[in-house]
């Protein structure tokens, strides 16, 4: 045999080797194409409510939330967990413009509202060990919003209530949703999502973390983790509508297999950067270690109120006090 042949061989074999261990599939449809994210209609689906309804609707639960709960100011932690976000709406099927806070509680939790109000726990920061792995659960939850979720998902209440009550006693759809969400509590029906919902926004939250650069396994990796606190004896700061329907072993095989079959390899990803640990000890340096529940008679330290007081270093207990001066951005 010649030498041109030899190698027109070898080439073959390297080639069909290569076809054998690329076990990537062509799309079923737009949703698995991640070629087309940013052009792709992801929300299809009966929908009782305008985009411009959604935003409102969205804007009068974050109003709730905020009333009710400390957010984060510190520059630090609240400037990268936007900027980590905005990154991933950015690559993503986005119609709307997000606002991304950061709240102070230590439940592991993160959860996107109906028009982009979007809400990280201190705990989910916490628990993250990588930039990636905090992109992977921001990825998840803006794809609920980006797929209408809350919306769809009150739409198909509201038609169920058509069907039980008299037409002439139905109101305008954000009015129902609203009056569910009168007193303080968010109503489930924008937090806790089908499990149909849920494998979307698995498939859809993938694809946005792989298109903003992360490698996607570490959304697989933090849902373990994830599933690894819910079957601990003690929730683990779980919150209730992120613990009541954890990631289950079914759904992190199918994120799994959409990123064996569907992303093309990447020669690197991003993971995690060391301004992901300054915000990790961020966290730590301004509210202190994670508050253990599981104790309620362990001491904790208390935060001194903002504008307060604090004893000067020499005042030999005297009691003379000054004022505290407030937090300076660094420039970096």
């Amino acid at each position: 045999m010649s030498r041109a042949w030899i190698l027109l061989a070898a080439t073959l074999l390297a080639a069909f080797g290569a076809l054998a261990k690329d076990d990537k599939r062509p799309p079923k449809n737009a949703k698995e194409d991640v070629e087309k994210i940013g052009e792709r209609d992801v929300a299809k689906g009966v929908n009782l409510y305008s985009i411009e309804k959604e935003i409102a609707l969205g804007r009068g639960l974050a109003n709730e939330v905020e009333r009710n709960s400390k957010i984060v100011q510190d520059p630090v932690i609240s400037e990268y967990v936007n900027r980590l976000g905005q990154n991933i709406v950015r690559n993503s099927d986005a119609k709307v413009p997000f606002t991304i806070k950061v709240i102070d509680n230590d439940e592991i939790n993160a959860f996107a509202l109906p028009g982009g109000f979007f809400y990280v726990h201190t705990g989910l920061i916490r628990l993250a060990e990588s930039d990636a792995e905090l992109a992977g659960v921001m990825a998840h939850e803006i794809a609920h919003v980006n797929a209408r979720h809350g919306t769809r998902q009150a739409s198909r209440a509201q038609i169920t209530n058509w069907l039980r009550i008299p037409l002439i006693f139905v109101g305008g759809g954000v009015g129902y949703a609203v009056s569910q969400a009168a007193g303080l509590a968010i109503p489930l029906t924008f937090l806790k999502f089908s499990r149909g919902f849920e494998a979307e926004a698995d498939l859809l939250g993938v694809q946005y973390l792989y298109k903003s650069g992360y490698d996607p396994a570490a959304m697989v990796t933090f849902f373990e983790r994830i599933q690894a606190q819910k079957k601990k004896k003690e929730s683990g700061g779980l919150a209730a509508a992120f613990g009541s329907h954890p990631p289950t072993g079914d759904r992190i095989k199918k994120v799994q297999k959409a990123i064996n079959e569907l992303l093309p390899e990447r020669p690197q990803y991003a993971v995690s950067t060391s301004e992901f640990a300054e915000v990790k000890a961020q966290l730590a340096r301004q509210y202190g270690p994670t508050k253990e529940k599981s104790d309620p008679n362990k001491p904790q330290l208390r935060r001194q109120p903002s504008g307060g007081t604090v004893p000067t270093e020499d005042n030999g207990g005297s009691g003379k006090e000054k004022e505290e001066e407030p937090p300076k951005l660094k420039r970096r």
